[in-house]
C-alpha cells in the first residue's frame, strides 16, 4: 500500500460518495471519508479495512474540512485527489414561494462547501501536482424553471473552470462530473431508470486515471431511457 495515492471524499457516507470510495479503495487508493454521518462513515471504513480513515465533519466548516485534510495527509504521506460531493436540495421549491432558511444551509453546502474543500486541499494537491474532482449537475448545465438548487450548481460549474485554469499553471487538474438525476437518497422514491450511484462513481474513476496527457474537465452523463 505505500505507492498507493489518496483520496479525500466529502459527502461520503452514502450514495455517490460512498459508491466511489469503494471502487477507489478496490483499485489501490486510500481514502479519507468525510460525512457529517459519523456512524455510517465509521461503518463504511470498517467495511474497506485499513485503506480508509473515517473523518467526521460538516463540510460547512471550513476548519472541520483542513483538520480531516491534515489528519488523512498525516495518515497516509499525503493527498493526491479530493472528490467534493456533498450537497444538499431544497425542499420548497421556486423563488418566490422558496424558504430562504433552505438556501442559506444549501448554499453554504454546495457553494461555500466545494470552496472550503479547495481552499483546504490546494496546499496538499500542489505537492502532488494533484486533481480536484467535484460533482456538478446536469442541472447547472440549463435554466430550470425557480431552480435555486440549479443555481448553485451553475456556480460548481463555473468554478470548477476557473479552478481548471489556476490548477494547470502547477500541473494539477481539476474535473466536473455532470449527471442527471441518480438514484440515490437524495429521492424519496427509488427509481432504477434513473443513473446508479456506481455510475457516476465509475465516471470519477475516468478522472483520475486519465493519463497526464488527458485533461479531463467535465463529464457529463445522463440516464439512458431506452436502454
Amino acid at each position: 500500500m505505500t505507492d498507493s495515492k489518496t483520496l479525500f471524499i466529502t459527502g461520503a457516507s452514502s450514495g455517490i460518495g460512498a459508491e466511489t470510495a469503494r471502487q477507489a479503495v478496490a483499485a489501490g487508493w486510500r481514502v479519507g471519508l468525510f460525512a457529517r454521518s459519523e456512524d455510517k462513515i465509521a461503518a463504511l471504513a470498517d467495511e474497506l479495512g485499513d485503506a480508509a480513515l473515517a473523518l467526521p465533519g460538516d463540510v460547512a466548516d471550513r476548519s472541520a474540512q483542513a483538520d480531516a485534510l491534515q489528519a488523512l495527509a498525516a495518515r497516509f504521506g499525503g493527498i493526491d485527489a479530493v472528490f467534493a460531493n456533498a450537497g444538499t436540495g431544497a425542499n420548497t421549491p421556486g423563488t418566490e414561494g422558496g424558504d430562504p432558511e433552505e438556501w442559506h444551509a444549501m448554499i453554504h453546502a454546495n457553494v461555500m462547501g466545494i470552496l472550503y474543500t479547495a481552499h483546504g486541499a490546494l496546499p496538499h494537491l500542489r505537492k502532488t501536482k494533484g486533481h480536484y474532482v467535484v460533482t456538478g449537475s446536469a442541472a447547472g448545465r440549463r435554466h430550470i424553471k425557480g431552480s435555486i438548487y440549479g443555481a448553485t450548481k451553475w456556480f460548481v460549474h463555473g468554478f470548477a473552470g476557473n479552478l481548471a485554469e489556476e490548477m494547470t499553471e502547477w500541473g494539477g487538474r481539476c474535473t466536473v462530473i455532470s449527471p442527471g438525476m441518480v438514484d440515490t437518497e437524495f429521492f424519496d422514491e427509488a427509481d432504477d431508470s434513473r443513473l446508479h450511484a456506481s455510475d457516476v462513481a465509475d465516471a470519477v474513476m475516468h478522472a483520475l486515471n486519465a493519463p497526464g496527457r488527458a485533461d479531463v474537465r467535465e463529464i457529463h452523463l445522463m440516464p439512458n431511457r431506452n436502454a
